[in-house]
């Protein structure tokens, strides 16, 4: 409950120095008090109170007081919670601005994978520093500097400071007590060999640099786990014995338990927030974000990626389709060449009436280019010239050539070629959540045991060529049609 019941406008002069004096003292001692009192600032909302949140304030307070006192740090700080359990509201928002209620002149480098992510949380600490309770409780201490005051850095007259950057952004010249890191990479990326190179080169080589005291000052990472090497992974395996991990699942199960584990006596039937965070949010979040998502993003339990991606088992299998295909999309991923290294795969994918998705036709062979355009063009006469055709145009003159024979060889049936971008892995992501959520249907034929060991088994399977045919026809199947002059793309 808020310390502050009335309007200080309403209160004699006495009622009001009692009451600033009163909210200064105990927030000062408290974050999690100074976290309530100051909610409605940060959100507008009711707070919903949860163990979990007075525990991350007194976490993050312990490490804040050896700096208060100057002390050697006796570790970092990672922290690995869901999306949805206030973890920014409490550590990149409100953190920073009681910190600088005990430590004025407190420097923050604060970033987060995209800057307009770090911008917003940096707004928000700045609506609490300049909100009318904070001033009056908080003067003449902290009061920023009316020539260094802009969204992503702001300065106070104490020479406390808080700058906003993107991962991997520019930092020379500024060095802080706390480098607070909140998301350092986004969950889509994740699969990203150069995403998660440029995430853990900045915060291995970049940050530690930037500290204003490298005994003193202290690293907070909080994040929900995205990949088994996501910065959190590997600042663990870095510094053995100097960090701390908090993690703390969205529920527990025979596999899943919490760090430290004497925390999983505050869960709630194995939930980590019955209300946030209910059976039915955590149903819905399994459908959506399929099985490897929810093991990384809720439980913080990132499986290898050496299976595992796609729930085979949750296809549901059928000898015929009994509900209305609204479209239906061919793809194909082309290999080069018929030496045995990599399949022709040509996947046609139907969508239903009810956003139900079903595998109807898998057409696999190890063709030279001549055989191959052959066969384009004789599975394109087979489907009908209502399917459309989507080809995967590799980079390079050869690849963009090819295409380029592809769509001719089709002439009269609607033909889209496709640039990938990004890993096989990241490709893959939406059609898996699809499968996780028991949205996918199979007909049984003779391909049909092949196709599912390969989903099965990816991306650790012998082959990848099904499983990109099939990502690209679910990604073109789902992609919004978009309207130029009166033609839609």
């Amino acid at each position: 409950m808020a310390l502050m019941t009335e309007s200080l406008e309403t209160l004699p002069l006495e009622g009001i120095l009692y009451e600033e004096d009163l909210i200064s003292s105990i927030c000062r001692e408290s974050f999690y008090d100074f976290l309530v009192e100051f909610w409605g600032v940060l959100c507008g909302d009711p707070m919903v109170e949860n163990w979990h949140m007075k525990y991350l304030c007194q976490e993050l307070q312990t490490v804040a007081e050896r700096v208060f006192r100057g002390e050697r740090k006796e570790y970092d700080l990672v922290i690995n919670v869901p999306p949805g359990s206030s973890k920014s509201t409490i550590c990149s928002q409100a953190f920073p601005a009681w910190v600088w209620t005990r430590m004025p002149g407190a420097k923050f480098i604060c970033g987060s994978y995209a800057h307009p992510v770090a911008l917003k949380d940096s707004l928000k600490t700045r609506d609490v520093v300049l909100s009318e309770k904070y001033q009056r409780c908080f003067q003449p201490a902290i009061q920023l500097r009316e020539d260094e005051n802009t969204k992503g850095l702001f300065t106070n007259t104490r020479m406390g400071s808080r700058l906003a950057v993107s991962v991997g952004g520019y930092v020379t010249g500024y060095h802080a007590h706390f480098l607070l890191v909140d998301d350092p990479i986004n969950p889509m990326e994740a699969f990203s060999d150069q995403m998660l190179k440029i995430a853990n080169r900045w915060m291995s080589t970049t940050l530690p640099s930037r500290k204003v005291d490298k005994e003193v000052s202290v690293t907070i990472l909080i994040q929900q786990r995205v990949h088994q090497s996501d910065p959190s992974g590997e600042m663990l395996l870095r510094n053995p014995g100097k960090v701390k991990l908090i993690k703390l699942p969205g529920e527990l199960t025979e596999g899943v338990q919490p760090c430290p584990p004497e925390v999983s006596q505050f869960y709630q039937d194995g939930l980590l927030d019955p209300i946030r965070l209910s059976r039915r949010a955590l149903d819905d979040l399994k459908a959506d974000l399929g099985a490897y998502g929810y093991a990384s993003q809720i439980l913080q339990e990132p499986v290898p990626l050496g299976g595992g991606m796609f729930e085979v088992e949750k296809i549901q299998l059928v000898d015929e389709v009994e509900f209305p295909i609204v479209r239906r999309v061919r793809a194909w991923d082309k290999a080069g060449t018929a030496d045995g290294g990599a399949y022709s795969v040509g996947v046609l994918m139907g969508q239903g009436d009810q956003g139900q998705y079903v595998i109807l036709d898998v057409v696999r062979g190890q063709w030279g280019s001549a055989k191959r355009e052959a066969m384009i063009r004789q599975v394109a006469e087979m489907d009908g010239e209502e399917v459309e055709v989507v080809i995967e145009v590799e980079g390079g003159s050869g690849g963009v050539e090819s295409g380029e024979n592809t769509i001719a060889n089709l002439a009269g049936y609607r033909v889209k070629a496709v640039h990938p971008t990004g890993a096989k892995e990241a490709r893959a992501y939406p059609f898996s959540s699809q499968v996780g959520g028991g949205r996918v249907y199979c007909l049984k034929r003779k391909w049909t045991r092949d196709y599912l060991d390969e989903l099965r088994f990816f991306p650790a399977s012998r082959y990848k060529d099904q499983v990109d045919a099939s990502s690209l026809a679910f990604n073109r199947l789902v992609k919004r049609k978009k309207r130029v002059g009166g033609l839609k793309l």
